[in-house]
């Protein structure tokens, strides 16, 4: 007779806690820099330029780790490749805390974004270790969490900053990652290697497709400067092309590829993609445009707030995110992604309309905040579940983390709209965008977000659970 393999371990809550106190902490982490850029120019002489490559090398990092940690995380084990992953993300923020300049802070900024790899390994050990259902509650849960410590980090970076030092914004929550990494080493247990490691690992397919991201980071970087820099913008995107092409020839040849192409073809999949692309590109518009315009000046047709008063105005957005991910595990397990994802997408549809018809007070923004920030969160974490429970166990953190990569490339490409559509509109010699710029964003966004429910209602209604494999 054959031996059965003995069930993997079942997650207790303690080890659930230190999953979401790992996803608070890196969230923190994640979310210091952006509020506190001008500072950061103002004692490091930073250029607009250097500040600029600043604010999105933790971004670029993190598109090229994700994928890789969730296919590590696959074949090796989550727990395993979770943990040292997280002792890279805590050399990195010592290096932040630490630094004297630029140089040493983009050092520790590059090592810090292979934190945005952690959340598809979590994915790994909340599915191997608890029943379906329940491990779309956790991972609703851990995605919750994460964005809800990107709040505690935007809200707290200033004040510490401004009250100790730009080193402390950066010390405080890595001492934070580094005491929640090993509670997870701790209580988490372990979780076999699903794949043998005589398969090597696609060394041709992981260069590609790091070459591929990291092309289209810098891309979007430089699209707003393309009447400066056209030869640039326009070598950069051959150069991608040819990334891709090349990607697509190697991992349709590989005997165990990166990312295997019948995976991404399948309509779970490729669907889960586009619907988090246009939904992030929606949500970043907002969140580039909404604070901006908070900033115009009351003489004009804003409301003249300052950085404090900005940060107090998005908090409530903040928490509305923060919650989105449970409600959206609850929603997902009783009423199915589809349900969910339509739900988010109306929701968000309308505020964005509704901010380009109706914006002339606070409160019609932080409500309209909250709205976009609550769609978002429903709908992300909806397709992310989704796609955890429709794979094999095997290709979860493969899944996953495309899923995450294309957010991260939504938020660029959405920030990058915003920025492009408020500099059109700005007359020569002012610093005042016309108010026509603000109704012509969130019109795109809306109009977008709306049309991509057509793709949504041809999700299936449920995701049932892949059985877990036997050998």
């Amino acid at each position: 007779m054959t031996a059965t393999p003995a069930p993997p371990a079942r997650l207790g809550k303690a080890a659930v806690g230190a999953l979401g106190m790992l996803a608070v902490a890196t969230g923190a982490l994640e979310s210091v820099v952006t509020p506190t850029l001008p500072l950061l120019q103002r004692e490091l002489e930073l250029s607009p330029a250097e500040g600029a490559l600043l604010s999105i090398v933790l971004l670029i990092t993190g598109a090229l780790v994700t994928p890789v940690a969730g296919k590590l995380g696959d074949r090796y084990g989550g727990k395993r490749v979770l943990i040292r992953l997280m002792a890279v993300v805590c050399a990195g923020g010592l290096v932040s805390a630490l630094a004297p300049g630029l140089p040493v802070l983009l050092l520790g900024q590059i090592l810090q974004g292979a934190m945005v790899g952690a959340l598809p390994l979590s994915f790994i050990l909340v599915r191997e270790h608890l029943p379906a259902e329940e491990s779309k509650v956790a991972i609703g849960v851990v995605s919750g969490l994460f964005v809800g410590g990107g709040m505690a980090g935007t809200l707290s970076a200033g004040p510490v900053a401004e009250g100790l030092s730009r080193h402390w914004m950066f010390a405080l929550p890595t001492i934070a990652v580094i005491a929640a990494t090993a509670l997870v080493y701790r209580l988490m247990p372990h979780d076999s290697p699903r794949r043998s490691d005589d398969a090597g690992i696609d060394w041709p397919g992981l260069l590609l497709l790091s070459g591929t991201l990291i092309t289209l980071m810098l891309a979007l970087a430089l699209a707003p400067d393309i009447g400066s820099q056209p030869l640039v913008l326009g070598a950069l995107l051959v150069l991608l092309a040819a990334f891709v092409t090349g990607w697509i020839s190697v991992e349709r040849r590989a005997a165990a590829p990166m990312v295997d192409p019948r995976m991404l073809a399948r309509p779970t999949m490729w669907k889960s993609c586009v619907l988090t692309f246009v939904i992030c590109v929606g949500t970043s518009v907002a969140v580039y445009l909404v604070p901006q315009l908070f900033a115009v000046p009351s003489h004009a047709y804003g409301f003249g707030a300052g950085a404090t008063e900005i940060g107090f105005f998005l908090l409530p957005g903040a928490v509305a995110a923060s919650l989105a991910g449970p409600i959206s595990g609850i929603g997902t397990r009783r009423f199915g992604s589809r349900a969910v994802v339509s739900t988010g997408l109306v929701l968000m549809a309308v505020a964005l309309l509704a901010l380009a018809a109706v914006h002339t007070e606070v409160w019609h923004l932080v409500l309209g905040k909250v709205a976009i920030s609550l769609a978002n969160g429903l709908c992300v974490t909806a397709m992310v579940t989704g796609t955890a429970t429709s794979v094999d166990h095997s290709d979860t953190g493969i899944a996953t983390s495309l899923v995450l990569v294309t957010r991260v490339i939504g938020f660029a490409v959405g920030a990058q709209l915003g920025g492009a559509i408020l500099t059109a509109a700005t007359p020569p010699g002012s610093d005042v965008p016309a108010e026509s710029a603000f109704v012509t964003g969130f019109v795109i966004a809306g109009a977008v977000t709306a049309l991509s429910l057509l793709v949504a209602r041809t999700m299936s209604k449920g995701v049932k659970e892949c059985p877990a494999p036997t050998s």
